[in-house]
């Protein structure tokens, strides 16, 4: 048992036995176990920070690795229970390897890639000394000599693989050298059994130039069949929450949102994943709150955000009041320097974790409310004032809303508008936007909702009260365009938008908001919806 080559168990035993939380994804070995020596045996999986990458490179090494006994461990789990589950077990060499490890060693890509073949050749050499090789210093000359001679296989785990690209985030040619040497050391060569990378980037594109073309890549915008093994489901959360007596309503609005789609020949399939780092710090301080940006502060969001890339504001505010923008990911290079739209800074957002991205509609969103305070945090130190003080008045807004106060939330809005001058504003979209950002803070007590159907149409925004909040009312709104706000209430009572939210009638508000064109003001009336008998 060496550090690099074929290390044990402990760190997974640590994970599955220590730790007072432990969520099973070792389901995904029966994947990785059907690729194995086939052509889709390279895998790069790319995921945000504490997503559990580094987990799950743990449990591969714990299976695959000679270097360990590791049935006892694994038996208790849901892979005990797949057909070929023992077929594999300990039954490989395995190479696992943490980039930064060697990040930190070398000043240049050079040293790196010297510093790692002379490491990782002492392990071998110490398991291999009855190999005779041609060169002891070249690693890939020693594997194919392995393999030739003892008919022994590698499964190579490379944890943190993009943080080159993080280290040298301008130096194109110490990156080409980096994929160069993982190309020469995995691709087309008979000893992989299994190639597996993690990071939280995609593999770098760089135009013709195709070295690790023979990943299969499982990301935020295309998990495929990884899509359930990072990151917590809602059962999973949900389960959680039943044995910590935490309110599951509330996990989600806090850290769901992360919507993937596994595309399958008997049909797609659909994932709301979690934060999981969040989700099991709520649980055991028994506090909900924000806890997956502790591993980046909300300077990293603001330096993408701040951009001067035309539109790129104006989506951050209207993802911020909750809608989605459209977004193109096929220009983004996969790194976090190149960016020729918006939409490259979008999509970089996405594998981040700050954005959510819906591959059927193509879009994009902030996924819920603890990365939503990032944006918040971020944008209140810009020069975003008008948005951040919106932000700040809703508290305000929402409680003039409860007492009725017509004018005051048409004054409001106003304010809200004339602070919001990134947001172009134009029509019955753009009223719909300041309006839900004008009300940010009612997001603590309610569900917000657009477009909901209802009676014979559908109301322009609802806001249902959340379980821990069934005091406050449910809030239907009609939103006009140089019309009236007279007429916007009535199109709720004739079309029956209430009808959907016939739970709260009694405790229910009807809200028309209507803004003028000429006297570019906006107006308000408020009504309590009648008890249906």
């Amino acid at each position: 048992m060496g550090t690099y080559l074929n290390p044990g168990n402990g760190e997974f035993y640590n994970a599955v036995k220590k730790s007072k939380i432990y969520v099973d994804k070792t389901e995904l070995l029966k994947f990785t176990n059907s690729v194995l020596c086939g052509e889709q045996k390279d895998i790069c999986v790319s995921r945000p920070r504490r997503f559990g990458k580094s987990m799950t490179a743990n449990m591969l090494v714990a299976y695959y690795s000679k270097g360990c006994e590791s049935k006892e461990l694994f038996d208790d789990l849901k892979v005990a229970e797949e057909q070929g589950y023992e077929e594999h077990l300990n039954k490989y060499n395995v190479i696992h390897i943490n980039m930064i490890d060697f990040l930190s060693r070398a000043e240049s890509m050079d040293g790196l890639i010297d510093y790692m073949q002379r490491r990782l050749l002492w392990d071998i050499k110490k398991e291999y000394s009855d190999v005779d090789c041609f060169d002891w210093n070249d690693l890939v000359d020693v594997l194919e000599t392995i393999y030739s001679e003892k008919k022994q296989s590698f499964v190579i785990i490379i944890d943190e693989w993009d943080c080159i690209f993080r280290k040298y985030p301008d130096n194109v040619e110490e990156q080409k050298k980096y994929l160069d040497f993982l190309r020469f050391f995995i691709k087309g060569k008979s000893y992989v059994a299994l190639a597996y990378m993690t990071g939280i980037l995609p593999i770098k594109k760089y135009g013709s130039h195709s070295a690790l073309n023979m990943f299969t890549e499982y990301s935020m915008t295309d998990p495929g069949d990884m899509a359930e093994y990072f990151g917590f489901t809602e059962q999973e959360v949900s389960d959680l929450c039943k044995k910590y007596q935490m309110s599951f309503d509330e996990a989600k609005q806090w850290y769901d949102g992360y919507d993937l789609i596994a595309h399958h020949q008997s049909g797609d399939r659909y994932y709301s994943m979690y934060s999981p780092k969040s989700v099991v710090e709520a649980m055991l301080r028994h506090k909900f709150g924000t806890y997956w940006n502790q591993t980046e502060t909300y300077e990293a969001l603001k330096i993408y955000i701040q951009m001067d890339m035309d539109g790129l504001q104006d989506s951050v505010v209207r993802m911020l009041a909750g809608e989605s923008v459209s977004i193109n990911i096929g220009t983004f290079s996969n790194d976090m320097t190149t960016f020729a739209t918006k939409d490259d800074i979008l999509t970089l957002l996405v594998h981040l974790g700050y954005l959510t991205y819906d591959s059927i509609r193509e879009t994009a969103a902030i996924p819920n409310k603890e990365v939503s305070q990032e944006y918040v945090n971020a944008i209140s130190t810009m020069n975003w004032h008008g948005v951040a003080d919106s932000v700040e008045s809703s508290r305000k807004l929402l409680e003039a809303l409860w007492a009725m106060d017509a004018d005051t939330v048409a004054s409001g809005i106003d304010k809200a508008h004339e602070e919001m001058s990134i947001l172009q504003y134009n029509d019955e979209n753009s009223l719909s936007c300041t309006v839900n950002l004008a009300f940010y803070f009612a997001r603590e007590y309610y569900t917000m909702i657009r477009e909901l159907p209802s009676g014979k149409g559908f109301a322009d925004i609802c806001m249902i009260p959340r379980k821990t909040h069934l005091d406050k009312p449910a809030v239907v709104i009609e939103l006009k365009w140089d019309k009236s706000a007279a007429g916007a209430l009535n199109q709720i009572k004739e079309k029956n938008y209430g009808s959907a939210l016939k739970d709260y009638q009694g405790n229910l508000l009807l809200v028309g908001i209507n803004y003028d064109r000429v006297t570019k003001k906006h107006e308000c009336v408020i009504e309590v919806a009648q008890k249906q008998l």
